[in-house]
């Protein structure tokens, strides 16, 4: 079947309207859950109108913290239940776009991971692995520093300031204060997506669980969360019918093969003894019976000789989003 013959298949199965959000992991096409898909959004929601349910079939490794609450409040303006599908990855801001759903189902493959920004700053000092890059800094690394000094090298609680300062002789003070900011914000977010769908004063307990797991507890940013773990947390996880289930892979392996979701890019596959080809990359979709949209990248890479050496370029002329029929 289509893409289009199993996003039909799966709304009857599903009995709610859906639509796809595929972010790509192949570099150096990978994209990020980012606001520019809000109008995008907003244009298949229009079409299809207000309705008792809709299902976004979600897959990502993250990306604009802000983005997530605005993408759910559209949706949920739009229908009276919302839920998540997780066939295989809804990391990060993907994890965030879930939390703000009535339910999730997740598949077999399925994982959502803790919410721990990493933020960049220009007083950051350079990557060591890449001094052309300003190193990333997250609120659980700089726990993490305190917490070592504490319960591994015996630093005693009088002596804390001194392991502050030898941080400050590393990282910028303003570095450090921005990490702490995203990680403020990640709780913030957190809470305020699940209060869209939990009651604070009888689920309060629960919310807390949930933020305190998701954005601190789990000290591993890219840890899997399955759908086991995902319901222990708190979280209103569905595990669907085996004919969904398999439905729902085959729409994942419809966007992941022409994407090569996870593979890595090698120019020469393109050139096959050619000097120069043209790419045309699909970065990105979001899809429904109404609309379908791509985020595509289009460029070329060529042969070429540098200090006296076969080399290959390659060159991005333009990346945006385009309507395909």
């Amino acid at each position: 079947m289509s893409k289009k013959d199993l996003i039909q298949q799966l709304e009857k199965e599903l009995n709610s309207r859906l639509i796809t959000y595929i972010t790509g992991d192949r570099q150096p096409f990978a994209t990020r859950i980012a606001g520019d898909i809000v109008p995008l959004l907003s244009r298949h929601l229009e079409k299809i109108g207000r309705v008792k349910k809709i299902s976004l079939f979600l897959y990502t490794s993250g990306g604009d913290m802000l983005a997530p609450i605005r993408i759910v409040k559209l949706v949920r303006n739009h229908c009276e239940t919302f839920e998540v599908l997780v066939p295989y990855k809804a990391h990060s801001a993907g994890t965030l776009i879930a939390l703000g759903a009535d339910r999730i189902v997740m598949g077999k493959l399925g994982e959502l991971t803790p919410v721990d920004p990493t933020t960049g700053h220009p007083f950051n000092p350079p990557n060591p692995a890449n001094p052309q890059q300003r190193l990333e800094v997250s609120v659980e690394d700089l726990n993490s520093y305190f917490l070592f000094a504490k319960e591994k090298a015996g630093v005693k609680a009088n002596q804390m300031a001194d392991v502050y300062k030898m941080l400050v002789e590393k990282l910028h003070p303003l570095s450090i204060g921005n990490a702490y900011r995203a990680y403020r914000m990640a709780k913030l977010l957190t809470e305020r997506l699940l209060s869209l769908h939990m009651d604070k004063t009888k689920e309060g307990q629960k919310i807390k669980k949930i933020i305190n797991e998701i954005t601190g507890d789990i000290t591993i940013h890219a840890y899997p969360i399955d759908r086991d773990e995902a319901k222990e947390l708190g979280l209103k996880i569905d595990t669907p019918k085996a004919s969904v289930e398999q439905l729902i892979w085959q729409l994942y392996e419809e966007y992941a093969a022409p994407m090569k979701l996870g593979q890595p890019f090698q120019p020469n596959e393109l050139l096959a003894g050619k000097d120069m080809a043209e790419i045309r990359h699909a970065g990105a979709y979001i899809e429904s019976v109404e609309y379908s949209h791509q985020f595509t990248f289009i460029g070329k890479v060529q042969k070429t000789i540098r200090n006296n050496q076969p080399a290959i370029d390659m060159n991005i002329d333009s990346q945006l989003w385009v309507e395909i029929q």
